[in-house]
């Protein structure tokens, strides 16, 4: 990747991160409060800020147009939400989780995604459900016209209006403080045509448990909808060989 006009030092050979784009967009100076957090939190998600970038902070106010302070104050939130890595000697950096980090977490989440839906289809109400279909339909106008970051905004609306049906306000900020740190893995889970495909079939398959209100349909589709995107992630086959079988966290298989 070829330096910025504003400089990094390209004589780290040795691990060096993936230097910023240079050509971000700038944030409009009037909303600049409002919205920087989340304006890096989706370039992180949309891995315009890979994993392992390092963030220098001259840089970034450069190409986002932006000052220290603002930036900074953003950067703090980011590490709280476990996305950036703040260090004192070297700087912050957008966070990358293990093999292992992302099994597990992804494993946890199913769980969550699946207590969310059980819960929603004894509680959510006729007007919510119309808006999530409404998102569903707006999400698969998205795909068929390829694109990914308007599918996945509504995508990830549709989920949050689920779990938010449940009305636990614990499984909520649960839910809320571990989806951050996936946020960046669900969207890359599409990247493939046949993955794509088959979590849009899933999403018609939602909809359809959430007009029955049938708690434990909805529940192991979400459930399966959350492992098939960490197997996407970490490129498990459906029916892992001795050899691949191997390489995968101890006690934890392809198929579960």
């Amino acid at each position: 990747m070829q330096n910025s006009a504003i400089g990094l030092d390209l004589n780290e050979t040795r691990n060096k991160p993936e230097n910023i784009p240079a050509a971000l967009p700038k944030l409009e100076r009037q909303r600049l409060h409002d919205t920087v957090v989340e304006h890096l939190r989706n370039l992180i998600v949309e891995a315009v800020l890979a994993p392992g970038t390092k963030l220098n902070e001259r840089e970034l106010c450069e190409t986002l147009g932006i000052s220290r302070t603002p930036l900074r104050e953003a950067l703090k939130v980011l590490a709280a939400e476990g996305l950036i890595e703040i260090s004192p000697n070297r700087g912050a950096s957008v966070s990358k989780m293990s093999e292992t980090e992302i099994w597990e977490t992804f494993e946890l989440m199913s769980g969550l995604e699946a207590m969310s839906g059980e819960l929603a289809c004894e509680r959510i109400t006729p007007v919510e459900v119309a808006e999530i279909k409404a998102l569903h339909y707006a999400m698969l106008a998205c795909k068929a016209q390829n694109d990914l970051p308007g599918y996945y905004s509504r995508n990830q609306a549709i989920h949050n209006k689920i779990n938010e049906a449940a009305r636990n306000s614990v499984l909520h900020q649960t839910y809320l403080g571990l989806n951050r740190r996936l946020q960046a893995l669900r969207f890359k889970s599409n990247f493939r045509p046949e993955k794509w495909d088959s979590a849009a079939h899933d999403h018609d398959e939602m909809v359809k448990a959430l007009e029955a209100r049938d708690g434990k349909r909805l529940a192991a589709v979400l459930r399966q909808h959350l492992l098939d995107k960490r197997d996407a992630v970490l490129n498990v086959p459906v029916a892992p060989t001795p050899a691949t079988a191997a390489e995968t966290p101890a006690g934890k298989t392809g198929n579960q």
